[in-house]
Protein backbone atom coordinates (compact mmCIF):
# COMPACT_ATOMS: atom_id res chain seq x y z
CA UNK A 1 0.00 0.00 0.00
CA UNK A 2 2.85 2.39 0.78
CA UNK A 3 4.61 1.51 -2.48
CA UNK A 4 1.97 3.42 -4.46
CA UNK A 5 2.58 6.52 -2.30
CA UNK A 6 6.37 6.29 -2.56
CA UNK A 7 6.19 5.82 -6.35
CA UNK A 8 3.89 8.86 -6.61
CA UNK A 9 6.40 11.01 -4.72
CA UNK A 10 9.36 9.66 -6.71
CA UNK A 11 7.67 10.75 -9.95
CA UNK A 12 8.43 14.35 -8.97
CA UNK A 13 11.31 14.29 -6.48
CA UNK A 14 14.19 11.93 -5.72
CA UNK A 15 14.05 10.40 -2.25
CA UNK A 16 16.37 7.86 -0.66
CA UNK A 17 15.53 4.79 1.44
CA UNK A 18 15.86 6.66 4.75
CA UNK A 19 13.43 9.31 3.51
CA UNK A 20 11.05 6.61 2.25
CA UNK A 21 11.03 5.07 5.72
CA UNK A 22 10.25 8.47 7.32
CA UNK A 23 7.37 9.01 4.88
CA UNK A 24 5.93 5.53 5.45
CA UNK A 25 6.08 6.07 9.20
CA UNK A 26 4.33 9.47 8.97
CA UNK A 27 1.32 8.41 6.87
CA UNK A 28 -1.47 6.49 8.60
CA UNK A 29 -3.79 4.11 6.72
CA UNK A 30 -7.55 4.63 6.85
CA UNK A 31 -9.77 1.79 5.60
CA UNK A 32 -13.12 2.95 4.24
CA UNK A 33 -16.13 0.86 3.37
CA UNK A 34 -18.27 1.74 0.37
CA UNK A 35 -20.32 4.92 1.14
CA UNK A 36 -18.27 5.71 4.26
CA UNK A 37 -17.22 9.34 4.72
CA UNK A 38 -13.62 10.43 4.99
CA UNK A 39 -14.64 14.08 5.50
CA UNK A 40 -17.99 15.82 5.88
CA UNK A 41 -19.01 19.42 5.41
CA UNK A 42 -18.34 21.43 8.55
CA UNK A 43 -15.50 19.23 9.80
CA UNK A 44 -11.93 20.46 9.87
CA UNK A 45 -9.66 19.15 7.14
CA UNK A 46 -6.36 18.67 8.96
CA UNK A 47 -4.86 15.93 6.80
CA UNK A 48 -3.33 15.55 3.37
CA UNK A 49 -4.80 12.40 1.85
CA UNK A 50 -3.51 9.93 -0.73
CA UNK A 51 -5.65 7.17 -2.22
CA UNK A 52 -3.74 3.89 -1.97
CA UNK A 53 -6.66 1.82 -3.27
CA UNK A 54 -10.26 2.32 -4.35
CA UNK A 55 -12.33 5.27 -5.56
CA UNK A 56 -13.70 8.31 -3.73
CA UNK A 57 -15.70 11.39 -4.63
CA UNK A 58 -15.53 14.99 -3.45
CA UNK A 59 -18.88 16.74 -3.66
CA UNK A 60 -21.20 19.38 -2.29
CA UNK A 61 -24.95 19.39 -1.70
CA UNK A 62 -27.14 22.30 -2.81
CA UNK A 63 -30.11 23.61 -0.82
CA UNK A 64 -32.41 21.03 -2.41
CA UNK A 65 -30.09 18.17 -1.44
CA UNK A 66 -28.81 17.61 -4.99
CA UNK A 67 -25.26 16.28 -5.17
CA UNK A 68 -22.66 18.16 -7.25
CA UNK A 69 -19.50 16.11 -7.75
CA UNK A 70 -16.36 18.18 -8.17
CA UNK A 71 -13.82 15.38 -8.31
CA UNK A 72 -13.33 11.64 -8.37
CA UNK A 73 -10.17 10.18 -6.89
CA UNK A 74 -8.66 6.83 -7.78
CA UNK A 75 -5.58 4.88 -6.72
CA UNK A 76 -2.49 7.05 -6.90
CA UNK A 77 -4.34 10.37 -6.61
CA UNK A 78 -4.40 12.95 -3.84
CA UNK A 79 -7.82 14.13 -2.60
CA UNK A 80 -8.80 16.79 -0.13
CA UNK A 81 -10.98 19.82 0.49
CA UNK A 82 -7.86 21.84 -0.20
CA UNK A 83 -9.48 25.21 0.51
CA UNK A 84 -10.50 24.01 3.99
CA UNK A 85 -7.06 22.50 4.55
CA UNK A 86 -5.16 25.64 3.53
CA UNK A 87 -7.42 28.17 5.26
CA UNK A 88 -8.13 25.96 8.29
CA UNK A 89 -11.82 26.80 7.90
CA UNK A 90 -14.54 24.12 8.15
CA UNK A 91 -14.88 21.91 5.07
CA UNK A 92 -17.41 22.92 2.43
CA UNK A 93 -17.26 19.53 0.70
CA UNK A 94 -17.85 15.89 1.57
CA UNK A 95 -15.37 13.14 0.69
CA UNK A 96 -17.00 9.72 0.47
CA UNK A 97 -15.86 6.27 -0.65
CA UNK A 98 -17.53 4.96 -3.81
CA UNK A 99 -15.87 1.57 -3.36
CA UNK A 100 -14.06 -0.02 -0.43
CA UNK A 101 -10.93 2.09 -0.28
CA UNK A 102 -7.69 2.66 1.58
CA UNK A 103 -6.42 6.18 2.15
CA UNK A 104 -3.03 7.14 3.54
CA UNK A 105 -3.19 10.41 5.43
CA UNK A 106 -0.83 12.68 7.30
CA UNK A 107 -1.80 15.38 9.81
CA UNK A 108 -0.71 18.92 8.95
CA UNK A 109 1.60 19.16 12.00
CA UNK A 110 3.33 15.89 11.11
CA UNK A 111 3.62 17.04 7.48
CA UNK A 112 5.31 20.27 8.64
CA UNK A 113 7.78 18.16 10.62
CA UNK A 114 8.38 16.00 7.54
CA UNK A 115 9.04 19.15 5.46
CA UNK A 116 11.82 20.02 7.93
CA UNK A 117 13.27 16.51 7.65
CA UNK A 118 12.85 16.10 3.87
CA UNK A 119 13.03 19.49 2.15
CA UNK A 120 12.19 17.96 -1.23
CA UNK A 121 8.68 17.13 0.02
CA UNK A 122 7.90 20.83 0.24
CA UNK A 123 8.66 21.06 -3.49
CA UNK A 124 6.59 17.93 -4.16
CA UNK A 125 3.47 19.39 -2.51
CA UNK A 126 3.98 22.76 -4.20
CA UNK A 127 4.02 21.04 -7.60
CA UNK A 128 0.97 18.91 -6.71
CA UNK A 129 -0.94 22.02 -5.60
CA UNK A 130 0.00 23.85 -8.81
CA UNK A 131 -1.06 20.87 -10.92
CA UNK A 132 -4.34 20.63 -9.03
CA UNK A 133 -5.04 24.29 -9.69
CA UNK A 134 -4.32 23.86 -13.41
CA UNK A 135 -6.61 20.79 -13.56
CA UNK A 136 -9.41 22.73 -11.84
CA UNK A 137 -9.02 25.60 -14.33
CA UNK A 138 -9.14 23.16 -17.26
CA UNK A 139 -12.24 21.47 -15.85
CA UNK A 140 -13.94 24.85 -15.43
CA UNK A 141 -13.12 25.93 -18.99
CA UNK A 142 -14.19 22.56 -20.43
CA UNK A 143 -17.50 22.64 -18.56
CA UNK A 144 -18.21 26.02 -20.13
CA UNK A 145 -16.91 25.39 -23.65
CA UNK A 146 -17.33 21.68 -24.44
CA UNK A 147 -20.45 19.76 -25.30
CA UNK A 148 -21.73 17.14 -22.87
CA UNK A 149 -20.55 14.44 -25.28
CA UNK A 150 -17.02 15.89 -25.35
CA UNK A 151 -16.96 16.13 -21.55
CA UNK A 152 -18.09 12.50 -21.27
CA UNK A 153 -15.46 11.38 -23.79
CA UNK A 154 -12.76 13.16 -21.76
CA UNK A 155 -14.12 11.62 -18.57
CA UNK A 156 -13.87 8.11 -20.03
CA UNK A 157 -10.24 8.75 -21.04
CA UNK A 158 -9.31 10.11 -17.62
CA UNK A 159 -11.16 7.60 -15.43
CA UNK A 160 -11.05 4.55 -17.70
CA UNK A 161 -9.92 2.32 -14.83
CA UNK A 162 -12.92 3.18 -12.65
CA UNK A 163 -15.60 4.17 -15.16
CA UNK A 164 -17.45 0.85 -14.88
CA UNK A 165 -17.44 1.04 -11.07
CA UNK A 166 -18.77 4.60 -10.81
CA UNK A 167 -22.58 4.69 -10.93
CA UNK A 168 -24.14 6.50 -13.91
CA UNK A 169 -25.89 9.10 -11.77
CA UNK A 170 -22.52 10.11 -10.23
CA UNK A 171 -20.91 10.46 -13.65
CA UNK A 172 -23.86 12.58 -14.76
CA UNK A 173 -23.49 14.79 -11.67
CA UNK A 174 -19.78 15.24 -12.37
CA UNK A 175 -20.54 16.21 -15.98
CA UNK A 176 -23.35 18.57 -14.97
CA UNK A 177 -26.06 16.69 -16.88
CA UNK A 178 -28.99 14.45 -16.03
CA UNK A 179 -28.61 10.65 -15.90
CA UNK A 180 -31.07 10.43 -18.83
CA UNK A 181 -28.90 12.76 -20.93
CA UNK A 182 -25.84 10.67 -20.10
CA UNK A 183 -27.68 7.50 -21.13
CA UNK A 184 -28.56 9.10 -24.48
CA UNK A 185 -24.92 10.17 -25.00
CA UNK A 186 -23.65 6.67 -24.24
CA UNK A 187 -26.13 5.11 -26.68
CA UNK A 188 -25.17 7.60 -29.39
CA UNK A 189 -21.45 6.99 -28.87
CA UNK A 190 -21.99 3.21 -28.85
CA UNK A 191 -23.87 3.38 -32.16
CA UNK A 192 -21.10 5.48 -33.71
CA UNK A 193 -18.47 2.90 -32.68
CA UNK A 194 -20.43 0.04 -34.29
Amino acid sequence: MYDVLIQNIKELVAINETECALIKDAFQPIALKKKQYLLQKGEHSNHMRFIADGCLKLYSLDDSGKEHILQFGIQGWWMNDLYAYLTQKPATYHIQAITDSTVLQIHRHRLDELFDQIHKLDRFFRIKTQNGYVALQERTIHSMSQSAEERYSNFVKRYRVMEQEIPQYMIASYLGITPEHLSAIRKHMSRNRS
